[in-house]
């Protein structure tokens, strides 16, 4: 399958540049993918969409403050992203800026970052001095907005671009699917006989990262940590015996119950996966996904594609265009059936 399948026109001025005032005041448009008819509604709407006794399966991955910025003493600007600590010291990172090894990073007066080697795949080492990776981030680090958001993090975006049951931090790009639950949206799924189950999937830079190569096939995914408690694949499989509807909130949940999935059974388990789905897979676990609007030439866009189908996603991309829904991470969100 050649990338260009799957490419459609995406004006800039539809990809959101910022969250929905309220989170569940979000749109959301439901596509039936047996007959591709479609319908508009509120985010809030989702409890009259879902069956009692579905099941909702959701990523409670925490973003972490990954994104460090410097100024040299030439003056040259630095971005560097932290990907994965190594050790409390150390960590693997993508740096924006010419580095070379050796070069030493003032961070404050108590600590600083020294460019250690370069690794595969365009990564750096690094190590922290002074005080960890984690304590680092803590206190400069920045929430690693995606780069179609064209503006700078502001302080806000640190609740903004994080789920309302966020607690396992190690993520370096939010869940976004999840961003348009509120407290009181949860409580009312519960409310409807809606059930709710967790598991953790921190996710990568990868992820969001347009695909280069010329054919789906030729593309690798990078693996990424997850968990999946035993409550959470029993409740999945107990939902699946009883022929309840298992709804995935995002494609990280999809992702992780599809590589785990076997022959439609899960198993507690926790490790690394990197499940590729696109166009022609088939679904084991997931009967239907909450997702975000995906930018072209993405995996998220394959996957999704790969769940609607090719065509009946396309239509529905167009007819959200048509209509105004607004694309990306903080953009609005899709129901498929």
């Amino acid at each position: 399958m050649r990338i260009e399948e799957l490419d459609y026109p995406l004006p800039e001025a539809a990809i959101a540049q910022e969250p929905a005032a309220e989170r569940d005041r979000a749109r959301l448009l439901i596509l039936d993918r047996a007959s591709g008819r479609m319908a508009e509604a509120a985010f809030a709407d989702l409890p009259d969409r879902l069956a009692a006794g579905s099941l909702l399966v959701l990523n409670d991955t925490r973003v972490r403050p990954a994104r460090l910025r410097f100024t040299k003493a030439s003056g040259g600007r630095l971005e560097i992203l932290l990907l994965a600590e190594l050790a409390p010291d150390r960590a693997r990172v993508l740096i924006r800026g010419r580095v070379h090894p050796g070069l030493v990073l003032p961070l404050d007066e108590a600590s600083r970052l020294e460019i250690l080697q370069r690794l595969e795949a365009g990564a750096w080492e690094v190590r922290f001095h002074g005080r960890s990776a984690a304590e680092t981030l803590a206190r400069h680090g920045e929430v690693p907005l995606p780069p179609y958001i064209r503006r700078p993090a502001r302080a806000s975006d640190r609740a903004d671009y994080q789920t309302v049951y966020a607690r396992r931090e190690g993520a370096v790009a939010a869940p976004t699917a999840g961003l348009h639950f509120t407290d009181g949206l949860l409580k009312e799924l519960e409310d409807r006989g809606v059930g709710r189950a967790f598991l953790t999937l921190h996710t990568g830079w990868g992820t969001f990262q347009p695909l280069r190569s010329e054919t789906v096939e030729a593309h690798r995914m990078d693996p990424e940590y997850f968990e999946l408690p035993a409550e959470t694949a029993a409740a999945v499989n107990k939902a699946r015996q009883e022929k309840r509807p298992v709804t995935a909130v995002g494609t990280t949940v999809v992702r992780t119950l599809e590589g785990r999935g076997g022959e439609g059974r899960l198993e507690a388990a926790a490790g690394w996966v990197n499940a590729f789905i696109y166009p022609g897979y088939r679904f084991r676990i997931v009967d239907a996904m909450v997702t975000n609007f995906h930018l072209p030439r993405t995996t998220t866009l394959l996957l999704t594609a790969a769940f609607a189908g090719p065509d009946r996603l396309l239509a529905a991309y167009r007819f959200a265009l048509e209509r105004g829904f607004r694309f990306g991470s903080y953009g609005d969100a899709m129901l498929i059936t």
